[in-house]
């Protein structure tokens, strides 16, 4: 294997955090998560994480280590994986990173130069936000971005604003900031799709799940550690709707629905941001679990 790094990515519900423990376990590694809301603490039924079982023993690292109300950065990200990344490839170890959440992939694999930022533009678009909503700047972004627009949800004010920052400090497309695909280090990286259909049914299938599982008690419990109050936590899938459910705004029912709705076009963006990047190697996900290890052991093998 040499240092080469494996990545598991692709959309929510296509069993990547499964793939990525039995690639572990084949090839002597242990897990690095990419998705940007499990890094967060008692964020763990809407955000799918493993529990230990499903773990199997295998370490997995940078799960559990902010509060919900830090704010996400993926500069920090990425020292903080590129770090994890080292240190498993010192031990003579696999790193197999695994999650959806596309720039923080690229943000451990490939050298970005992220932007920096300027507090006066940052100020004036935050009281934009809070005056016009993210709806409106997303509109303004799509114009001024569309492959921006694209991968951003039309909610996630933070990132929106993010984006035009970068668009007005550079006078460029946010998207013209991101480099060509050059890895930092050798890596192979496998991707999980499904057909639509199938697609959409395990998101609903996974929502349900969720709400027998008890994701409101897990938000009422996380609402009175601030979570209102994290700028990235907040606007996680479930938890946002949740939240709204528990200030009146929405029925449970309707939280549950609209979570389902936000999420499938959360798949549909994800999906569209890999499917940019070719060295990304797809595999059918609809296959068993077993058929889709085997591939992708022999994809790894023959890289």
């Amino acid at each position: 294997m040499g240092t080469r790094v494996i990545a598991v990515v692709g959309a929510t519900a296509t069993g990547k955090s499964g793939l990525a423990t039995e690639l572990a376990l084949a090839l002597g590694g242990e897990v690095v998560n990419a998705d940007s809301m499990q890094l967060y603490q008692g964020m763990d039924i809407g955000t799918a994480k493993e529990p230990e079982a499903a773990r199997r023993g295998v370490p997995h690292h940078l799960l559990d280590i902010w509060p919900v109300t830090q704010t996400a950065n993926v500069a920090d990200y990425a020292k903080l994986a590129r770090a994890a990344i080292d240190e498993i490839i010192a031990r003579g170890r696999v790193p197999v990173l695994v999650g959806g959440s596309g720039l923080y992939v690229r943000a451990a694999l490939d050298d970005l130069d992220f932007p920096g930022t300027d507090e006066a533009i940052r100020a004036s678009l935050e009281q934009e936000l809070a005056r016009v909503g993210a709806a409106a700047l997303h509109t303004r972004l799509a114009r001024l971005d569309p492959a921006a627009a694209a991968a951003i949800l039309p909610g996630n004010g933070r990132r929106i604003v993010r984006a035009l920052e970068v668009i007005e400090l550079s006078g460029r497309p946010f998207t013209a900031t991101m480099p060509a695909f050059t890895e930092n280090r050798p890596a192979v990286q496998i991707g999980l799709t499904l057909p639509r259909p199938e697609l959409d049914q395990r998101i609903a299938a996974r929502v349900d799940r969720m709400w027998q599982a008890g994701l409101e008690a897990e938000v009422r419990s996380l609402a009175a550690q601030g979570l209102r109050d994290g700028k990235t936590a907040s606007r996680a899938l479930g938890y946002q709707q949740l939240l709204r459910y528990l200030d009146g705004e929405w029925t449970l029912d309707e939280a549950r629905l609209e979570t389902t709705k936000a999420t499938r076009r959360f798949a549909r963006r994800q999906e569209s941001w890999f499917r940019r990047d070719p060295r990304v190697r797809w595999l059918d996900a609809s296959q068993p679990a077993d058929a889709v290890a085997t591939e992708a052991l022999g994809l790894i093998r023959t890289a």
